[in-house]
């Protein structure tokens, strides 16, 4: 009989290549963008004073950093892909880290973003661990460049 994580693992090498989902909708708004430049200490006026970005500007309104679109992924991602919560004997999903990061096109305040995600890899890493790599598009509704292409590494721990 084979075991959870042989289990799991064949699952997801059968969906290599294969578009796990898309999530649903989140608004960025002035008050995220404040709260994360407070947060990181980067102040710089495209992001935070709407009169200043308004002027000076290529996009005339405040813009969410970079590191805002990828902070969301987590959130973006959930509702994108729910596979985990499914597998037996998973005991954590681990942040991993980033393989590779663009940020194509500036979310601009009041943007809609969403996650579509994309199973890149899945290998062994352990005799109870999983990694996955994914490719994740943060998609900005309107815009035809998505606002952050990236592909993250999770870490799934079997008991």
């Amino acid at each position: 009989m084979s075991t959870n994580i042989e289990r799991a693992f064949a699952t997801w090498q059968a969906r290599i290549g294969a578009e796990e989902g898309v999530g649903a909708y989140h608004t960025i708004d002035q008050t995220q963008i404040n709260a994360f430049a407070d947060a990181t200490l980067d102040h710089q006026f495209i992001h935070i004073d709407p009169q200043a970005a308004a002027e000076r500007s290529p996009y005339k309104v405040t813009i969410a950093h970079g590191f805002l679109t990828l902070s969301m992924l987590p959130h973006l991602v959930s509702s994108a892909v729910k596979t985990e919560e499914r597998v037996e004997g998973l005991m954590a999903a681990i942040n991993y880290g980033l393989d590779r990061v663009r940020f194509p096109t500036p979310v601009k305040v009041g943007s809609r973003v969403r996650a579509r995600s994309a199973l890149v890899s899945a290998e062994r890493v352990g005799p109870n661990a999983l990694q996955l790599k994914r490719k994740v598009t943060i998609e900005i509704e309107g815009e035809d460049k998505p606002g952050c292409v990236a592909e993250t590494l999770v870490r799934l721990i079997f008991a």
